[in-house]
């Protein structure tokens, strides 16, 4: 008898031990003390440039990224990938704020042209990034396709109703949300990006020798906006232009534009573009220019950042 409660108080401990491990949420520990600017980029051939750039101490590996510690153009850094899309990006830039002392974000990569005054090689850097692909799909009727309850924010495309994103309120009382669509880049950082203009020499060849028909261009301003698809359409893009007034789009920038905004951290994205997303004659462009697009990219982020610390 004695020994049956003895038992039977053992699993009562390890029951309310167990139960207490499951709602407890362990402590997120910082990795570093250093306050850094964060420096992503999707892939590693647009991180290539600007790791090979820096000087770098150490490695610290979260959920599998290895986030690279150092210093660039005078400033503490992390380096990292953020993977492809939009659930990737905002992952990682999640345990990027988690575990370090992130004072900004500079996001380094490629995209597709949208804007049809722009050409591949050009870099953009856009005032505001947006979700454009979080979406209401409207039921077909005999007018066209209805958008039901959900106001029309913008121009459908076809069944897809683009619709702003649910957000925290900054400073309100906790699960009090506001619809936001865009998301602002941290206006210090797109002043200095400004004065950049016209100053950063741009690659218009490749190794292998082919070229742009025109000088690649610094285009500070203007929309970006976001989504988990790869665009290879005309029709598709046209929209965007009409819809946004992108200049570029990409898979991952308004995602961590978002969580950026969320935790109040400042960020700026450069995007070169590569490609113009089914606009341009022939086979898309990516394949021939990413590489130069990614290079420009980083040429005008490692110019921003001497720039910046002045």
């Amino acid at each position: 008898m004695q020994v049956l409660s003895i038992r039977l108080l053992f699993l009562i401990l390890c029951g309310t031990l167990v139960t207490g491990c499951a709602v407890t949420k362990p402590t997120v520990s910082r990795l570093d003390p250093i306050p850094r600017l964060a420096v992503i980029s999707a892939f590693d051939a647009e991180l290539e440039k600007l790791r090979s750039a820096a000087k770098i101490t150490g490695t610290e590996v979260i959920n599998g990224r290895t986030h690279y510690l150092g210093t660039l153009e005078g400033h503490d850094v992390v380096l990292l990938l953020s993977g492809y899309s939009m659930v990737n990006a905002a992952m990682t830039t999640q345990a990027l704020f988690d575990h370090f002392a992130v004072k900004g974000v500079v996001f380094s990569g490629i995209a597709g042209g949208v804007n049809p005054d722009l050409q591949v090689g050009d870099v953009t850097v856009a005032a505001q990034w947006g979700n454009y692909q979080e979406s209401h799909f409207g039921r077909e009727s005999v007018s066209g396709f209805d958008p039901g309850r959900a106001p029309a924010e913008f121009k459908n495309y076809g069944m897809m109703f683009p619709r702003s994103s649910s957000v925290p309120v900054l400073g309100a009382v906790p699960d009090k949300l506001e619809k936001r669509f865009w998301f602002p880049v941290d206006p210090e950082a797109l002043k200095t990006a400004t004065r950049l203009a016209g100053s950063v020499k741009l690659s218009r060849c490749t190794p292998a020798g082919d070229c742009l028909e025109k000088e690649p261009r610094l285009i500070v301003g203007g929309n970006g906006v976001s989504g988990p698809t790869f665009v290879d359409n005309g029709a598709y893009r046209q929209w965007a232009w009409e819809t946004f007034r992108a200049d570029a789009l990409d898979m991952e920038t308004a995602a961590v534009a978002h969580v950026a905004y969320v935790n109040r951290i400042p960020y700026i994205a450069f995007r070169s573009l590569s490609d113009l997303a089914g606009g341009g004659v022939g086979k898309n462009e990516g394949k021939i220019f990413g590489k130069l697009a990614a290079n420009n990219s980083a040429a005008v982020v490692i110019e921003y950042l001497k720039l910046s610390k002045e």
